[in-house]
């Protein structure tokens, strides 16, 4: 599912409009979404907390359709509206609130209402529908001063289109929305939870609305996606509102897919019944030391597991002792060391027994595990210049520390494989890298990730939640599954390896970019199905390739199988 930004979302309003659609009809559907999202579970009290733009519209539409699916009010004449008007206006503001189940509380007086937004005001006044001033709401006590349990409030406060940080009124409806939600109110936000930057996901300082369901429309922003922005956007129901998807094509800018299980079995295709083991690559990984030998062993069996067809491990003949007689399946080249020194880092001296072990490889994996040196990241940099287009290539962990040694030929190293290089940094790496601030990076991680993919010509998995995929070309990622059991020791070797099978093929879908996309959306959905059947705490890196990946495979397989018959 595609990801859309507020300049994205501003500019198909703007291609509506251009294309004479009725815009009223396109606010009186999205206020018919977020009405059928409340009615689903029915509250006593509903409060509808209005702001000044489109976003306040949409509340108000809501309300009416709410108000009206309440109960059908008994015709009167005009005499007799003229004498309940004059009674009403006998009472106090409590009193006359406490036969109503729906109000509207507006953030900015209805007259200074523009557009379709002071149209659907209006529309809700005519039904009779109440108004008050967050003011009138203080004074007015009794019955919606305080919503709780069983009690529902939405935030249409502000929309995607927020550009300021929340003040004065719309600041103090915030607040008010939060303080009911803490009492046990339903919190539903419209489009955006309020105070959230649509884009990166950024949270204001103070004034950030906290939804239990966030009902967002044609298209689902980017910041619901990426934290912090989504701990506060709850469950997210996308909304079709009648914006004809053609409109999409006119959009200029970086296309951002939300990586997702339909999207997955697109990639995934069945094997067919003449398969080779050739059929589905070499994978060449250099990984491992005396230390960490494990590494080694995660990266390997994950590989396999993840369908290569073939793996051979480069590493000190020590390190091979150690984890070849766990992983039967799994070749060895050995890496002998200079002067007899198992634990001597990778250098320039081992290029030419790599050289020898790339032959006839599709897929090179290195970085987990390894001994690092001052001439590790020179060794890369010469693998990398020197690798046959035939052969993909992923750097992980230290060779990226290596990589990050020479900072200023990165660049250079990257830029000369036919194949884009996949680097999956996780952030203090890509700090690593970069040289830019973890604040900076963790502000805008797709900004982040975009700038890095184009500075080094690679593909860049910005690991961590919500891991965000980016491509030299523009093109971005987020990977909505993964849960925080996957905080382990080894878990991003296991990507590693899975992102090897996948490079690895020799057929099936599936460029560099999007084959780097299914890896880490099968690495997540791994640790899914691990949470699910034994919990998140105690979640160890080789559960991910021996229980969840596994399962994960044979489930997205299932409609393939299928039409197979």
């Amino acid at each position: 599912m595609r990801l859309i930004t507020a300049a994205e979302q501003r500019a198909l309003d703007r291609f509506a409009v251009e294309a004479q659609l009725p815009t009223r009809v396109l606010m009186e559907s999205a206020g018919a979404a977020v009405a059928r999202e409340l009615l689903a579970q029915p509250a006593a009290r509903v409060a509808i907390f209005c702001g000044p733009g489109n976003n306040g519209g949409d509340g108000y539409v809501a309300a009416r359709i709410i108000r009206e699916s309440r109960r059908a009010p008994p015709e009167r004449s005009a005499d007799a509206l003229a004498q309940a008007d004059g009674a009403a206006a006998e009472l106090s503001l409590a009193e006359s609130l406490e036969s109503e189940e729906v109000v509207c509380i507006a953030t900015t007086p209805l007259a200074q209402l523009r557009g379709d937004a002071h149209s659907a005001a209006m529309a809700w006044q005519a039904s009779g529908g109440r108004t008050l001033s967050l003011d009138e709401l203080g004074r007015a006590g009794g019955r919606f001063a305080i919503l709780s349990q069983g009690d529902a409030v939405i935030d249409a406060v502000f929309g995607s289109g927020l550009s300021r940080n929340p003040a004065g009124e719309e600041a103090r409806a915030i607040e008010q929305l939060n303080r009911a939600s803490a009492r046990g109110a339903r919190l539903i936000s419209v489009d955006v939870p309020s105070g959230l930057d649509a884009d990166s996901g950024a949270l204001t300082p103070i004034h950030v609305a906290h939804a239990d369901v966030t009902v967002t429309f044609h298209l689902p922003k980017r910041g619901l996606y990426l934290h912090p922005g989504t701990s506060c956007a709850g469950r997210i129901s996308v909304a079709p509102i009648g914006l004809p998807r053609a409109l999409e094509a006119q959009l200029d800018g970086s296309f951002c897919e939300l990586l997702d299980e339909a999207w997955a079995r697109r990639m995934l295709e069945p094997r067919a019944q003449t398969a080779h083991k050739q059929n589905f690559g070499h994978v060449l990984a250099i990984a491992g030391s005396l230390e960490k030998s494990g590494a080694a062993a995660l990266v390997c069996e994950a590989a396999m597991r993840a369908g290569a067809g073939l793996v051979t491990l480069c590493a000190r003949p020590e390190v091979l002792e150690r984890v070849l007689p766990g992983i039967p399946e799994v070749m060895g080249a050995p890496l002998p060391a200079p002067l007899g020194d198992p634990g001597a880092p990778l250098s320039l001296s081992d290029l030419p027994a790599l050289r020898r072990a790339l032959r006839g490889k599709t897929a090179l994996c290195a970085g987990p595990g390894i001994a690092r040196g001052s001439e590790t990241g020179p060794l890369f940099g010469a693998l990398l210049a020197e690798l046959d287009p035939s052969i993909s290539c992923i750097l992980d962990a230290d060779a990226l520390n290596a990589l990050a040694e020479h900072r200023d030929q990165i660049s250079s190293w990257c830029g000369r494989p036919s194949q884009r290089p996949v680097l999956t940094p996780h952030v203090m790496e890509f700090s690593r890298l970069t040289g830019e601030s973890i604040e900076l990076i963790e502000s805008d991680r797709l900004a982040a990730a975009s700038r890095a993919a184009l500075r080094f010509s690679s593909i860049i998995v910005l690991k961590g939640s919500r891991t965000v995929v980016a491509a030299p070309f523009g093109a971005l990622a987020i990977c909505g599954a993964g849960n925080p059991g996957m905080a382990t020791a080894g878990s991003g070797d296991v990507l590693t390896g899975i992102t090897a099978a996948l490079l690895a093929r020799r057929s099936g879908a599936g460029s560099t970019f999007e084959r780097a996309q299914l890896a880490v959306l099968l690495h997540a959905l791994a640790g899914d199905a691990v949470a699910a059947e034994q919990g998140e705490i105690g979640m160890v890196a080789s559960d991910l390739s021996r229980i969840g990946l596994g399962r994960v495979l044979h489930r997205l397989a299932q409609p393939a199988l299928t039409r197979l018959g």
